[in-house]
């Protein structure tokens, strides 16, 4: 074998290593790229919590956690809902669906989640919603998951 031919191999060798390198992640995580979500399996007084996560290169790059009524309104846009809730709990919708949705992006995993006072049964939730909806990313399914409650909230 020529010199030239010995490096022309050597550096398809070291390229392929390199390239193949890129996509650790995703095999160490196995998440799949996509869109995936998770959801409760009923209403909780009206209400139904989702977790939709898109994953890119085996993190999760976007999180969305909120609820749903049977008209598809999304809890965290009900004003009076959040003049009702923040009062008597310290938190509303929009800020706790926010701050366990920001615990979840760019994770590669579910992460223990730190819990908002307030919103304590929402945290139950939403670890069982990110856990699902994790468990659909690594099998690359992209059909909705449905979660049941815990036998304690019923």
């Amino acid at each position: 074998m020529k010199k030239w031919e010995m490096s022309v191999l050597l550096f398809a060798l070291t390229f392929t290593f390199i390239l193949g390198g890129c996509g650790m992640k995703q095999q160490e995580t196995g998440m799949k790229d996509g869109s995936y979500t998770a959801q409760m399996a009923v209403y909780s007084y009206g209400w139904r919590e989702y977790v939709t996560i898109t994953v890119r290169n085996g993190e999760i790059v976007t999180t969305e956690y909120n609820a749903e009524n049977p008209s598809g309104f999304i809890k965290s846009w009900d004003n009076a809902y959040m003049n009702n809730m923040r009062p008597v709990t310290g938190t509303y919708p929009n800020e706790y669906t926010r701050y366990y949705a920001a615990q979840l992006t760019r994770q590669t995993s579910v992460p223990e989640i730190e819990t908002l006072t307030g919103a304590t049964s929402s945290e139950a939730n939403f670890r069982l919603l990110a856990q699902a909806v994790v468990e659909q990313a690594i099998k690359g399914d992209s059909t909705v998951a449905i979660v049941e409650a815990l036998a304690a909230e019923e």
